[in-house]
């Protein structure tokens, strides 16, 4: 399965969700949305807080969706990879893999050429 096929299931799976929880989803939606808006740091700062995170808590679909703000927010590869490398020294060896993970969901998502290529 693809990022962007992951992303549609994920999504499918909250919609589910929301049908049998409403509330708690209204809820967080509603943290959500506050935590993005006003405050210090800028939505793409914000954005790369919550990738680095993703990855030291392991959570693919966070990944995947992080990335995909991020790209709505002009983050370039340089900056991701850089946030990677803080999410590595932060979780050690599981953060590398998801790092890794998280690198490929931006290259497919983004239709960036990956540099080994």
């Amino acid at each position: 399965m693809n990022w962007m096929e992951k992303n549609a299931a994920m999504r499918r799976d909250l919609q589910a969700l929301n049908g049998a929880a409403p509330d708690t989803l209204k809820g967080f939606g509603a943290l959500s949305k506050a935590v993005k808006t006003g405050g210090a740091l800028d939505l793409k700062t914000k954005e790369f807080v919550a990738l680095g995170i993703s990855v030291a808590d392991r959570c693919e679909p966070c990944i995947g969706f992080h990335v995909e703000a991020l790209i709505s927010a002009g983050a370039s590869r340089e900056e991701i990879a850089d946030v990677l490398s803080m999410a590595v020294q932060m979780g050690g060896g599981p953060s590398l893999m998801y790092a890794a993970k998280a690198l490929a969901c931006f290259d497919e998502l983004s239709g960036a050429t990956r540099a080994a290529d």
